[in-house]
């Protein structure tokens, strides 16, 4: 599996690192953030046992942009 970081949260702290993966072999982002672990948010998606969801600052999604040749998102 060929890893390769995208981009890091410009604005985290130590120990705190949101971070944007692109799996070159598979063609699939993989996403490394925050837990989301409130109930009350939870029960509003339909999330497989297989499956777990995070969450990133939307400042993160230029990182994507990029990668498709979009231009960089000033969020």
């Amino acid at each position: 599996m060929a890893l390769r970081m995208l981009g890091k949260d410009p604005e985290s702290k130590v120990g705190d690192s949101p971070t944007n993966y692109l799996d070159e072999d598979k063609g699939t982002y993989v996403v490394q953030g925050w837990k989301v672990e409130e109930p009350e948010r939870l029960g509003q998606l339909d999330i497989p046992g297989h499956e777990t969801v995070v969450e990133i600052p939307r400042r993160m999604v230029q990182f994507f942009l990029e990668m498709q040749g979009g231009a960089r998102a000033d969020v």
